[in-house]
Protein backbone atom coordinates (compact mmCIF):
# COMPACT_ATOMS: atom_id res chain seq x y z
CA UNK A 1 0.00 0.00 0.00
CA UNK A 2 1.16 3.62 -0.54
CA UNK A 3 1.48 4.34 3.15
CA UNK A 4 3.59 1.26 3.75
CA UNK A 5 6.06 2.14 0.98
CA UNK A 6 7.17 5.51 2.31
CA UNK A 7 9.17 4.48 5.36
CA UNK A 8 11.66 2.11 3.56
CA UNK A 9 12.33 4.75 0.93
CA UNK A 10 13.18 7.33 3.58
CA UNK A 11 15.53 4.94 5.37
CA UNK A 12 17.26 4.06 2.01
CA UNK A 13 17.68 7.71 1.10
CA UNK A 14 19.20 8.48 4.49
CA UNK A 15 21.61 5.58 4.20
CA UNK A 16 22.62 6.68 0.68
CA UNK A 17 23.21 10.24 1.88
CA UNK A 18 25.35 8.96 4.75
CA UNK A 19 27.44 6.84 2.35
CA UNK A 20 27.93 9.74 -0.02
CA UNK A 21 29.04 11.95 2.82
CA UNK A 22 31.57 9.36 3.99
CA UNK A 23 32.94 8.96 0.44
CA UNK A 24 33.21 12.72 0.04
CA UNK A 25 35.04 12.97 3.36
CA UNK A 26 37.42 10.19 2.31
CA UNK A 27 38.14 11.81 -1.07
CA UNK A 28 38.69 15.18 0.55
CA UNK A 29 41.22 13.64 2.89
CA UNK A 30 42.98 11.93 -0.02
CA UNK A 31 43.27 15.15 -1.99
CA UNK A 32 45.21 16.81 0.78
CA UNK A 33 42.49 19.32 1.74
CA UNK A 34 41.88 17.92 5.23
CA UNK A 35 45.27 17.75 6.83
CA UNK A 36 47.02 15.49 4.29
CA UNK A 37 49.66 17.47 2.35
CA UNK A 38 49.72 15.06 -0.61
CA UNK A 39 48.73 16.64 -3.91
CA UNK A 40 47.37 14.17 -6.44
CA UNK A 41 47.57 15.10 -10.11
CA UNK A 42 46.08 13.31 -13.10
CA UNK A 43 48.66 12.93 -15.87
CA UNK A 44 48.00 12.09 -19.50
CA UNK A 45 51.02 9.96 -20.40
CA UNK A 46 52.62 8.26 -23.37
CA UNK A 47 52.98 4.49 -22.96
CA UNK A 48 56.78 5.03 -23.09
CA UNK A 49 56.54 6.58 -19.61
CA UNK A 50 55.21 3.40 -17.93
CA UNK A 51 58.78 2.38 -17.07
CA UNK A 52 58.93 5.27 -14.55
CA UNK A 53 56.41 3.68 -12.18
CA UNK A 54 58.91 2.92 -9.35
CA UNK A 55 60.38 6.43 -9.60
CA UNK A 56 56.98 8.02 -9.00
CA UNK A 57 56.74 6.45 -5.55
CA UNK A 58 60.00 8.17 -4.60
CA UNK A 59 58.70 11.41 -6.08
CA UNK A 60 55.60 11.22 -3.88
CA UNK A 61 57.63 10.45 -0.74
CA UNK A 62 60.06 13.32 -1.29
CA UNK A 63 57.81 16.06 -2.72
CA UNK A 64 54.31 15.20 -1.55
CA UNK A 65 53.08 15.16 -5.15
CA UNK A 66 51.39 11.97 -6.30
CA UNK A 67 51.37 11.69 -10.10
CA UNK A 68 48.66 9.34 -11.37
CA UNK A 69 49.66 8.40 -14.93
CA UNK A 70 46.94 7.49 -17.43
CA UNK A 71 48.65 5.92 -20.42
CA UNK A 72 47.00 6.46 -23.79
CA UNK A 73 48.26 5.20 -27.14
CA UNK A 74 47.14 8.45 -28.80
CA UNK A 75 48.57 10.77 -26.13
CA UNK A 76 51.00 12.38 -28.59
CA UNK A 77 48.55 12.90 -31.44
CA UNK A 78 45.36 14.10 -29.69
CA UNK A 79 44.92 17.45 -27.98
CA UNK A 80 45.03 16.84 -24.21
CA UNK A 81 41.76 17.28 -22.32
CA UNK A 82 42.49 20.01 -19.77
CA UNK A 83 39.26 19.30 -17.90
CA UNK A 84 40.33 15.72 -17.33
CA UNK A 85 44.11 16.00 -16.81
CA UNK A 86 46.34 18.32 -14.81
CA UNK A 87 49.59 17.46 -16.62
CA UNK A 88 50.70 15.73 -19.79
CA UNK A 89 53.92 13.71 -19.92
CA UNK A 90 54.85 12.72 -23.44
CA UNK A 91 57.82 11.22 -25.20
CA UNK A 92 57.49 14.12 -27.66
CA UNK A 93 55.13 17.06 -28.11
CA UNK A 94 56.42 17.88 -31.62
CA UNK A 95 53.20 16.82 -33.32
CA UNK A 96 50.90 18.66 -30.93
CA UNK A 97 52.93 21.87 -31.14
CA UNK A 98 52.69 21.68 -34.90
CA UNK A 99 49.06 20.66 -35.43
CA UNK A 100 47.29 22.30 -32.48
CA UNK A 101 49.39 25.28 -31.48
CA UNK A 102 46.43 27.13 -29.98
CA UNK A 103 45.56 24.29 -27.61
CA UNK A 104 49.03 24.06 -26.07
CA UNK A 105 50.24 27.64 -26.60
CA UNK A 106 51.80 29.08 -23.46
CA UNK A 107 51.92 25.79 -21.57
CA UNK A 108 54.79 25.43 -19.15
CA UNK A 109 57.10 22.77 -20.60
CA UNK A 110 60.07 20.99 -19.05
CA UNK A 111 62.29 18.41 -20.75
CA UNK A 112 62.98 15.48 -18.43
CA UNK A 113 65.27 13.09 -20.40
CA UNK A 114 66.30 12.55 -24.02
CA UNK A 115 66.61 9.73 -26.53
CA UNK A 116 67.18 9.81 -30.30
CA UNK A 117 65.31 7.58 -32.74
CA UNK A 118 67.85 5.10 -34.11
CA UNK A 119 68.06 1.75 -35.88
CA UNK A 120 68.85 -1.64 -34.39
CA UNK A 121 70.25 -4.22 -36.83
CA UNK A 122 70.96 -7.89 -36.34
CA UNK A 123 74.77 -8.39 -36.37
CA UNK A 124 75.01 -10.16 -39.72
CA UNK A 125 72.96 -7.49 -41.48
CA UNK A 126 74.94 -4.71 -39.80
CA UNK A 127 78.20 -6.27 -41.00
CA UNK A 128 76.88 -6.65 -44.55
CA UNK A 129 75.70 -3.04 -44.76
CA UNK A 130 78.80 -1.58 -43.15
CA UNK A 131 81.02 -3.43 -45.61
CA UNK A 132 79.33 -1.58 -48.48
CA UNK A 133 79.86 1.91 -47.04
CA UNK A 134 83.15 3.85 -46.97
CA UNK A 135 84.04 4.43 -43.32
CA UNK A 136 81.26 2.02 -42.24
CA UNK A 137 79.09 4.96 -41.13
CA UNK A 138 75.54 4.08 -42.12
CA UNK A 139 72.88 6.62 -43.06
CA UNK A 140 69.11 6.62 -43.45
CA UNK A 141 69.78 6.45 -47.19
CA UNK A 142 71.70 3.19 -46.71
CA UNK A 143 68.82 1.74 -44.70
CA UNK A 144 66.29 2.87 -47.33
CA UNK A 145 68.42 1.32 -50.07
CA UNK A 146 68.71 -1.99 -48.19
CA UNK A 147 64.98 -1.98 -47.45
CA UNK A 148 64.17 -1.43 -51.13
CA UNK A 149 66.46 -4.31 -52.08
CA UNK A 150 64.87 -6.62 -49.48
CA UNK A 151 68.00 -6.89 -47.30
CA UNK A 152 66.49 -5.02 -44.35
CA UNK A 153 63.10 -6.00 -42.95
CA UNK A 154 62.27 -3.71 -40.07
CA UNK A 155 59.77 -3.13 -37.33
CA UNK A 156 58.58 0.42 -36.62
CA UNK A 157 55.69 1.81 -34.59
CA UNK A 158 52.75 3.28 -36.53
CA UNK A 159 53.68 6.94 -37.19
CA UNK A 160 49.99 7.90 -37.06
CA UNK A 161 49.93 7.10 -33.33
CA UNK A 162 53.42 6.70 -31.87
CA UNK A 163 55.99 9.43 -31.37
CA UNK A 164 58.89 7.09 -32.18
CA UNK A 165 57.30 6.08 -35.51
CA UNK A 166 56.59 9.68 -36.50
CA UNK A 167 60.10 10.79 -35.51
CA UNK A 168 61.57 8.00 -37.62
CA UNK A 169 59.39 9.03 -40.55
CA UNK A 170 60.47 12.66 -40.23
CA UNK A 171 64.10 11.61 -39.91
CA UNK A 172 64.18 9.45 -43.01
CA UNK A 173 62.15 11.98 -45.05
CA UNK A 174 64.52 14.79 -44.02
CA UNK A 175 67.48 12.70 -45.10
CA UNK A 176 65.72 11.95 -48.40
CA UNK A 177 65.19 15.66 -49.06
CA UNK A 178 68.92 16.24 -48.68
CA UNK A 179 68.58 19.90 -47.69
CA UNK A 180 69.83 19.64 -44.12
CA UNK A 181 66.90 21.85 -43.05
CA UNK A 182 63.34 21.35 -41.81
CA UNK A 183 61.13 19.69 -44.39
CA UNK A 184 59.10 21.97 -46.67
CA UNK A 185 56.02 21.16 -48.72
CA UNK A 186 58.08 20.94 -51.91
CA UNK A 187 60.32 18.36 -50.23
CA UNK A 188 57.41 15.93 -49.85
CA UNK A 189 55.50 16.63 -53.07
CA UNK A 190 56.97 13.34 -54.34
CA UNK A 191 57.05 10.30 -52.06
CA UNK A 192 60.71 9.36 -51.69
CA UNK A 193 60.03 6.80 -48.97
CA UNK A 194 58.32 4.06 -50.95
CA UNK A 195 61.45 1.96 -51.15
CA UNK A 196 62.09 2.44 -47.43
CA UNK A 197 58.48 1.61 -46.61
CA UNK A 198 58.63 -1.62 -48.62
CA UNK A 199 60.98 -3.03 -45.98
CA UNK A 200 58.56 -2.73 -43.06
CA UNK A 201 57.65 -6.16 -41.72
CA UNK A 202 56.30 -5.40 -38.23
CA UNK A 203 54.35 -2.58 -36.62
CA UNK A 204 52.33 -1.68 -33.50
CA UNK A 205 50.42 1.33 -32.18
CA UNK A 206 52.96 2.15 -29.46
CA UNK A 207 56.67 1.80 -28.81
CA UNK A 208 56.32 -0.73 -25.95
CA UNK A 209 53.89 -2.82 -28.02
CA UNK A 210 56.36 -2.78 -30.92
CA UNK A 211 59.09 -4.19 -28.66
CA UNK A 212 56.81 -7.06 -27.61
CA UNK A 213 55.83 -7.71 -31.23
CA UNK A 214 59.46 -7.86 -32.30
CA UNK A 215 60.37 -10.24 -29.47
CA UNK A 216 57.56 -12.57 -30.54
CA UNK A 217 58.48 -12.41 -34.27
CA UNK A 218 62.26 -12.17 -34.37
CA UNK A 219 62.41 -14.42 -37.43
CA UNK A 220 60.24 -12.01 -39.45
CA UNK A 221 62.41 -8.90 -39.08
CA UNK A 222 66.12 -8.18 -38.81
CA UNK A 223 65.90 -4.54 -37.78
CA UNK A 224 64.02 -2.35 -35.34
CA UNK A 225 63.55 1.44 -35.60
CA UNK A 226 62.73 3.05 -32.28
CA UNK A 227 64.23 5.05 -29.42
CA UNK A 228 67.84 4.35 -28.54
CA UNK A 229 66.72 3.66 -24.97
CA UNK A 230 64.30 0.94 -26.12
CA UNK A 231 67.03 -0.87 -28.06
CA UNK A 232 69.57 -0.69 -25.25
CA UNK A 233 67.04 -1.90 -22.70
CA UNK A 234 65.92 -4.71 -25.01
CA UNK A 235 69.52 -5.85 -25.52
CA UNK A 236 69.93 -6.07 -21.73
CA UNK A 237 66.60 -7.85 -21.18
CA UNK A 238 67.60 -11.37 -22.20
CA UNK A 239 64.59 -11.57 -24.53
CA UNK A 240 66.52 -11.57 -27.82
CA UNK A 241 68.05 -14.40 -29.81
CA UNK A 242 70.60 -11.90 -31.19
CA UNK A 243 71.50 -8.53 -29.73
CA UNK A 244 70.76 -5.62 -32.05
CA UNK A 245 73.61 -3.36 -33.08
CA UNK A 246 72.57 0.25 -32.46
CA UNK A 247 73.01 2.38 -35.59
CA UNK A 248 72.92 6.14 -35.13
CA UNK A 249 72.45 7.39 -38.73
CA UNK A 250 75.20 9.66 -39.96
CA UNK A 251 72.69 11.94 -41.71
CA UNK A 252 70.93 12.80 -38.46
CA UNK A 253 68.30 11.80 -35.94
CA UNK A 254 65.17 13.29 -34.39
CA UNK A 255 65.51 13.65 -30.62
CA UNK A 256 62.72 13.08 -28.08
CA UNK A 257 63.03 15.02 -24.83
CA UNK A 258 60.05 13.59 -22.87
CA UNK A 259 58.48 16.93 -21.84
CA UNK A 260 56.22 17.38 -18.83
CA UNK A 261 53.47 19.90 -19.65
CA UNK A 262 51.40 21.88 -17.16
CA UNK A 263 47.77 21.76 -18.34
CA UNK A 264 46.11 23.15 -15.21
CA UNK A 265 47.78 26.41 -14.06
CA UNK A 266 46.20 25.99 -10.61
CA UNK A 267 48.81 23.32 -9.93
CA UNK A 268 51.82 25.43 -10.87
CA UNK A 269 53.42 25.07 -7.43
CA UNK A 270 53.19 21.28 -7.51
CA UNK A 271 54.44 21.23 -11.10
CA UNK A 272 57.50 23.27 -10.12
CA UNK A 273 58.22 20.86 -7.26
CA UNK A 274 58.02 17.89 -9.62
CA UNK A 275 60.22 19.36 -12.35
CA UNK A 276 62.88 20.56 -9.91
CA UNK A 277 62.98 17.07 -8.41
CA UNK A 278 63.13 15.32 -11.79
CA UNK A 279 66.07 17.44 -12.91
CA UNK A 280 68.18 16.79 -9.80
CA UNK A 281 71.43 15.06 -10.64
CA UNK A 282 70.61 12.10 -8.40
CA UNK A 283 67.21 11.64 -10.06
CA UNK A 284 68.66 12.08 -13.54
CA UNK A 285 71.15 9.29 -12.74
CA UNK A 286 68.27 7.11 -11.53
CA UNK A 287 66.31 7.77 -14.73
CA UNK A 288 69.38 6.99 -16.83
CA UNK A 289 70.01 3.68 -15.03
CA UNK A 290 66.40 2.47 -15.19
CA UNK A 291 65.32 3.76 -18.61
CA UNK A 292 68.67 4.02 -20.48
CA UNK A 293 67.67 7.53 -21.55
CA UNK A 294 70.13 10.37 -21.67
CA UNK A 295 70.13 12.94 -18.85
CA UNK A 296 69.07 16.50 -19.67
CA UNK A 297 71.60 17.98 -17.26
CA UNK A 298 75.24 18.28 -18.29
CA UNK A 299 76.54 17.60 -14.78
CA UNK A 300 75.57 13.90 -14.85
CA UNK A 301 78.19 11.48 -16.19
CA UNK A 302 76.65 9.35 -18.89
CA UNK A 303 76.43 5.60 -18.84
CA UNK A 304 79.05 4.05 -21.17
CA UNK A 305 76.28 2.95 -23.56
CA UNK A 306 75.16 6.57 -23.95
CA UNK A 307 78.49 8.24 -24.67
CA UNK A 308 78.17 7.93 -28.43
CA UNK A 309 77.34 11.48 -29.66
CA UNK A 310 73.87 12.07 -31.04
CA UNK A 311 75.47 13.97 -33.89
CA UNK A 312 73.27 15.91 -36.27
CA UNK A 313 69.89 16.56 -34.65
CA UNK A 314 67.31 16.85 -37.42
CA UNK A 315 64.81 19.68 -37.43
CA UNK A 316 61.13 18.90 -37.04
CA UNK A 317 58.88 20.38 -39.79
CA UNK A 318 57.23 23.70 -38.97
CA UNK A 319 54.34 23.28 -41.44
CA UNK A 320 51.38 21.02 -40.52
CA UNK A 321 50.79 20.20 -44.19
CA UNK A 322 54.23 18.57 -44.41
CA UNK A 323 53.47 16.08 -41.64
CA UNK A 324 49.97 15.48 -43.00
CA UNK A 325 51.46 14.62 -46.42
CA UNK A 326 54.05 12.30 -44.86
CA UNK A 327 51.38 10.44 -42.89
CA UNK A 328 49.04 10.21 -45.88
CA UNK A 329 51.83 8.87 -48.09
CA UNK A 330 52.96 6.35 -45.51
CA UNK A 331 49.41 5.17 -44.90
CA UNK A 332 48.52 2.13 -42.83
CA UNK A 333 51.66 0.06 -42.11
CA UNK A 334 49.47 -3.05 -42.00
CA UNK A 335 48.03 -2.40 -45.46
CA UNK A 336 50.20 -1.52 -48.42
CA UNK A 337 48.89 -0.04 -51.67
CA UNK A 338 50.47 -1.67 -54.72
CA UNK A 339 52.23 0.79 -57.02
CA UNK A 340 52.99 0.61 -60.72
CA UNK A 341 54.94 2.85 -63.06
CA UNK A 342 54.56 2.57 -66.85
CA UNK A 343 57.63 3.90 -68.67
CA UNK A 344 56.99 4.95 -72.28
CA UNK A 345 60.44 5.21 -73.87
CA UNK A 346 61.27 6.72 -77.24
CA UNK A 347 63.31 4.29 -79.38
CA UNK A 348 63.19 6.32 -82.58
CA UNK A 349 66.39 6.62 -84.65
CA UNK A 350 67.33 9.95 -83.08
CA UNK A 351 67.86 8.16 -79.74
CA UNK A 352 70.82 6.15 -81.07
CA UNK A 353 74.27 6.74 -79.56
CA UNK A 354 74.79 9.07 -76.60
CA UNK A 355 71.09 9.61 -75.90
CA UNK A 356 70.38 5.88 -75.63
CA UNK A 357 73.49 5.45 -73.46
CA UNK A 358 72.08 8.13 -71.12
CA UNK A 359 68.71 6.33 -70.97
CA UNK A 360 70.32 3.01 -70.14
CA UNK A 361 72.48 4.67 -67.49
CA UNK A 362 69.35 6.19 -65.95
CA UNK A 363 67.67 2.78 -65.73
CA UNK A 364 70.79 1.20 -64.27
CA UNK A 365 70.76 3.90 -61.58
CA UNK A 366 67.11 3.25 -60.75
CA UNK A 367 67.94 -0.45 -60.52
CA UNK A 368 70.40 0.16 -57.69
CA UNK A 369 73.63 1.21 -59.41
CA UNK A 370 73.41 4.87 -58.30
CA UNK A 371 75.46 5.16 -55.05
CA UNK A 372 74.31 8.69 -54.21
CA UNK A 373 71.89 9.35 -51.36
CA UNK A 374 69.23 10.50 -53.82
CA UNK A 375 69.78 7.35 -55.86
CA UNK A 376 69.24 5.16 -52.80
CA UNK A 377 65.93 6.87 -52.03
CA UNK A 378 64.59 6.71 -55.60
CA UNK A 379 65.62 3.22 -56.74
CA UNK A 380 63.18 0.52 -57.83
CA UNK A 381 62.03 -1.53 -54.83
CA UNK A 382 60.69 -4.96 -53.98
CA UNK A 383 56.97 -5.25 -54.67
CA UNK A 384 56.93 -2.42 -57.21
CA UNK A 385 55.32 -3.26 -60.55
CA UNK A 386 57.14 -1.82 -63.57
CA UNK A 387 56.14 -1.73 -67.23
CA UNK A 388 58.47 -0.63 -70.03
CA UNK A 389 56.97 0.24 -73.43
CA UNK A 390 59.50 0.87 -76.22
CA UNK A 391 58.10 2.85 -79.11
CA UNK A 392 59.14 4.36 -82.43
CA UNK A 393 56.55 4.91 -85.14
CA UNK A 394 54.51 2.29 -83.26
CA UNK A 395 54.83 0.27 -80.05
CA UNK A 396 57.86 -2.00 -80.47
CA UNK A 397 57.81 -3.98 -77.22
CA UNK A 398 56.11 -4.05 -73.83
CA UNK A 399 57.48 -5.79 -70.74
CA UNK A 400 56.04 -5.88 -67.21
CA UNK A 401 57.72 -7.21 -64.06
CA UNK A 402 56.95 -7.13 -60.35
CA UNK A 403 60.24 -6.67 -58.55
CA UNK A 404 61.09 -9.60 -56.29
CA UNK A 405 64.86 -9.55 -56.74
CA UNK A 406 67.77 -8.82 -59.08
CA UNK A 407 66.50 -11.15 -61.83
CA UNK A 408 63.46 -8.94 -62.42
CA UNK A 409 65.59 -5.82 -62.71
CA UNK A 410 67.90 -7.67 -65.08
CA UNK A 411 64.91 -8.54 -67.28
CA UNK A 412 63.86 -4.91 -67.32
CA UNK A 413 67.38 -3.77 -68.15
CA UNK A 414 67.36 -6.24 -71.03
CA UNK A 415 64.28 -4.60 -72.50
CA UNK A 416 65.95 -1.19 -72.38
CA UNK A 417 69.25 -2.58 -73.70
CA UNK A 418 67.76 -4.14 -76.84
CA UNK A 419 67.88 -2.26 -80.14
CA UNK A 420 65.01 -2.35 -82.60
CA UNK A 421 64.78 1.38 -83.24
CA UNK A 422 61.85 2.82 -85.17
CA UNK A 423 62.04 5.28 -88.03
CA UNK A 424 59.39 7.66 -86.65
CA UNK A 425 58.05 8.98 -83.32
CA UNK A 426 54.47 8.09 -82.34
CA UNK A 427 54.32 9.94 -79.02
CA UNK A 428 50.53 10.01 -78.60
CA UNK A 429 50.02 6.42 -79.73
CA UNK A 430 52.50 5.37 -77.06
CA UNK A 431 50.74 7.44 -74.41
CA UNK A 432 47.41 5.97 -75.47
CA UNK A 433 48.92 2.48 -75.02
CA UNK A 434 50.08 3.52 -71.57
CA UNK A 435 46.57 4.56 -70.54
CA UNK A 436 45.03 1.38 -71.90
CA UNK A 437 47.58 -0.56 -69.83
CA UNK A 438 46.72 1.51 -66.76
CA UNK A 439 42.99 0.91 -67.29
CA UNK A 440 43.52 -2.86 -67.36
CA UNK A 441 45.66 -2.75 -64.22
CA UNK A 442 43.10 -0.67 -62.32
CA UNK A 443 40.27 -2.92 -63.44
CA UNK A 444 42.17 -5.86 -61.93
CA UNK A 445 43.15 -3.94 -58.77
CA UNK A 446 41.18 -0.71 -58.14
CA UNK A 447 43.42 0.20 -55.17
CA UNK A 448 46.60 0.14 -57.25
CA UNK A 449 48.50 3.43 -57.66
CA UNK A 450 49.53 3.85 -61.31
CA UNK A 451 51.52 6.62 -62.98
CA UNK A 452 53.02 7.07 -66.45
CA UNK A 453 56.46 8.40 -67.38
CA UNK A 454 56.82 9.48 -71.01
CA UNK A 455 60.35 10.09 -72.34
CA UNK A 456 60.82 11.39 -75.89
CA UNK A 457 63.46 13.41 -77.72
CA UNK A 458 61.39 14.36 -80.75
CA UNK A 459 58.08 15.69 -82.04
CA UNK A 460 55.15 13.41 -82.85
CA UNK A 461 55.23 12.47 -86.57
CA UNK A 462 53.35 9.17 -86.69
CA UNK A 463 50.30 7.46 -85.24
CA UNK A 464 47.65 9.36 -83.27
CA UNK A 465 47.47 13.13 -83.21
CA UNK A 466 47.36 14.95 -79.90
CA UNK A 467 43.68 15.78 -80.49
CA UNK A 468 42.88 12.10 -81.03
CA UNK A 469 44.76 11.15 -77.87
CA UNK A 470 42.73 13.72 -75.93
CA UNK A 471 39.48 12.28 -77.34
CA UNK A 472 40.49 8.78 -76.28
CA UNK A 473 41.62 9.99 -72.87
CA UNK A 474 38.20 11.59 -72.28
CA UNK A 475 36.56 8.24 -73.04
CA UNK A 476 38.53 6.39 -70.33
CA UNK A 477 36.80 5.35 -67.09
CA UNK A 478 36.60 8.21 -64.60
CA UNK A 479 38.85 6.39 -62.10
CA UNK A 480 41.64 6.20 -64.69
CA UNK A 481 41.32 9.84 -65.72
CA UNK A 482 41.25 11.00 -62.10
CA UNK A 483 44.08 8.94 -60.64
CA UNK A 484 46.66 8.20 -63.37
CA UNK A 485 49.01 11.15 -64.02
CA UNK A 486 51.59 11.44 -66.80
CA UNK A 487 55.06 12.86 -66.16
CA UNK A 488 56.67 13.70 -69.51
CA UNK A 489 60.45 14.02 -69.59
CA UNK A 490 61.39 16.72 -72.12
CA UNK A 491 64.56 15.74 -73.94
CA UNK A 492 66.24 16.79 -77.16
CA UNK A 493 63.91 18.27 -79.77
CA UNK A 494 60.60 17.15 -78.22
CA UNK A 495 57.69 19.62 -78.32
CA UNK A 496 57.71 21.07 -74.81
CA UNK A 497 54.36 22.80 -75.26
CA UNK A 498 52.48 19.63 -76.15
CA UNK A 499 54.19 17.63 -73.43
CA UNK A 500 53.30 20.29 -70.89
CA UNK A 501 49.65 20.25 -72.03
CA UNK A 502 49.51 16.46 -71.74
CA UNK A 503 50.91 16.66 -68.21
CA UNK A 504 48.39 19.32 -67.18
CA UNK A 505 45.47 17.34 -68.64
CA UNK A 506 46.40 14.20 -66.72
CA UNK A 507 47.40 15.74 -63.39
CA UNK A 508 51.15 15.32 -63.79
CA UNK A 509 53.93 17.76 -64.63
CA UNK A 510 56.68 17.99 -67.22
CA UNK A 511 60.31 17.58 -66.21
CA UNK A 512 63.19 19.10 -68.16
CA UNK A 513 66.14 16.79 -68.81
CA UNK A 514 68.07 19.30 -70.92
CA UNK A 515 69.39 21.21 -67.92
CA UNK A 516 70.61 18.15 -65.98
CA UNK A 517 70.49 14.56 -67.20
CA UNK A 518 68.01 11.80 -67.84
CA UNK A 519 69.08 10.17 -64.57
CA UNK A 520 68.27 13.30 -62.56
CA UNK A 521 65.00 13.80 -64.46
CA UNK A 522 63.82 10.27 -63.69
CA UNK A 523 64.81 10.62 -60.04
CA UNK A 524 62.98 13.94 -59.80
CA UNK A 525 59.62 12.37 -60.62
CA UNK A 526 59.98 9.12 -58.69
CA UNK A 527 57.01 8.75 -56.35
CA UNK A 528 55.27 11.93 -57.52
CA UNK A 529 51.57 12.28 -56.82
Amino acid sequence: MPGQDRQPVKRGAGLLALCLALVATFLTACSGDAGDDTVRLRVLASPDLAVLGPLLRELKDETGVDLRLYHRADAETKTPDRDRYDLAWLSSDHYLRLTDRHAIRGLQRTATMTSPVVIGLKPDVARELRARVPGSRLTWADIADAAAAGTVRFGMADPRHAGSGLAALVGVATAAAGTGAALRSEDVSCDRLRGFRSGQALTADTGPALIDTYVDHQDEANALITYESDLLALNASGRLDDHLEVIRPEDGMVLADFPLLLLNPAHRAAYDKVTRWLRRDSVQRHIMRHTVRRPVTTTVTRDARLREPVGNALFYPDQPAVVETLLADYGDPDRRTATQVVFLLDFSGSMRGARMAALREAFAGLSGADPSASGKFTRFYRGERLTVVRFGGRVLEQTTVTVTGPKDLTALAGTVARGGYGDATAVWSALDRGYRTAALELAADPDRSVSLVLMTDGENNAGLSYAEFVRRHKALPAAVRATVPTYPVHFGEADAGELRRAAARTGGRMVEAADSSLSEAFKEIRGCH
